[in-house]
């Protein structure tokens, strides 16, 4: 199920039935940023990409054939903007679009102010990918739990709360065509060299959490995973195991490193550095991923010792 796309085309998802994938263009990098269209009774955005090439989006609608007063639903899988930037500005072209997004993500898209800002931090000059989000009005919106379901007319979505990654995270199982949309909670599996890298941003990544949602999905066994950075492959048991371990190892390291060094900001330099040798992404986001990732996971070391102490 590979699918080779470029910044703003779309391509249908082979082996599930009116589902497609679209390149949201996001950070110079391919198929980084995969947004889903699932053309059901009632059509659905599954994730919306950072906004900033929003435009080709709502192409990708418009050639589907979901005209604007046809979008049900917009979807994002949790609050972070690289996932729900676009969520506004999806609001105010598809006026009959509802707006669900896990509960504790609700107040950061209907007010972004304090996201944009905690984003701006993180995220250091790679913002330049992204855009102000638009707020999504008080009534267009409402939260999701575990155990809820989307009505997509012909068929419905499962709701599977997944905070490993951020408390305002979940992943989505669509039963009849067996396909799980992952999120961030499997990780980002790159095709190009077959394997999954852990996404571990701060300031809220919990390790052990996030294997407990690697298990949630391996207890599902679906057929088909729909990951939220390089878009859709074919669900093999062997991938969740190799989930698990690039979780644990990638935690590892940075402990060890920072045992080592006993200067934060020196681990981070050190994996910033290390990140030259990834060939498939742009140096640029390379450099921002280890950056992010480095610093996620040592403020989730200071949570686990404060706990500890506690």
């Amino acid at each position: 199920m590979v699918v080779n796309m470029h910044a703003g085309e779309f391509e249908p998802v082979r082996g599930v039935a009116d589902l497609y994938v679209h390149d949201a263009g996001m950070f110079d990098t391919d198929e980084y940023g995969a947004v889903y269209v699932y053309d059901a009774e009632r059509p659905i955005v599954i994730d919306t990409g950072t906004g900033a090439n929003r435009e080709s989006l709502f192409e990708t609608l418009d050639e589907i054939g979901i005209g604007r007063e046809e979008l049900s639903w917009i979807l994002p899988t949790h609050a972070h903007l690289d996932h729900a930037g676009g969520a506004g500005h999806l609001a105010e072209r598809y006026p009959n679009a509802e707006v669900r997004v896990p509960e504790k993500g609700v107040r950061h898209l209907v007010d972004p102010g304090a996201l944009v800002a905690g984003t701006k931090s993180a995220v250091r000059d790679q913002w330049q990918h992204y855009d102000e989000p638009a707020p999504v009005p008080e009534d267009r919106i409402a939260g999701l739990v575990g155990g809820d379901r989307i009505d997509l007319g012909d068929r419905e979505l499962v709701v599977h709360e997944a905070p490993g990654h951020a408390p305002h995270h979940a992943f989505y199982h669509e039963p009849d065509a067996d396909v799980v949309f992952t999120a961030d909670a499997a990780g980002i599996y790159v095709p190009e060299v077959d394997t999954v890298r852990p996404t571990s941003p701060p300031p809220q990544f919990d390790l052990d959490q996030c294997l407990r949602d690697l298990s949630a999905i391996e207890a599902i066994d679906p057929e088909y995973l729909c990951f939220g950075h390089f878009g859709p492959r074919e669900y093999e048991p062997s991938l969740i195991g190799e989930a698990k371990r690039a979780y644990v190892e990638w935690v590892e390291a940075v402990r060890e490193k920072r045992e080592a060094l006993g200067d934060d900001e020196a681990v981070v330099e050190h994996f910033v550095e290390a990140s030259q040798d990834v060939e498939f992404w742009n140096p640029e986001r390379a450099r921002a991923d280890a950056s992010l990732n480095s610093r996620g996971v040592l403020t989730y070391l200071d949570r686990v010792e404060e706990e500890s102490e506690e």
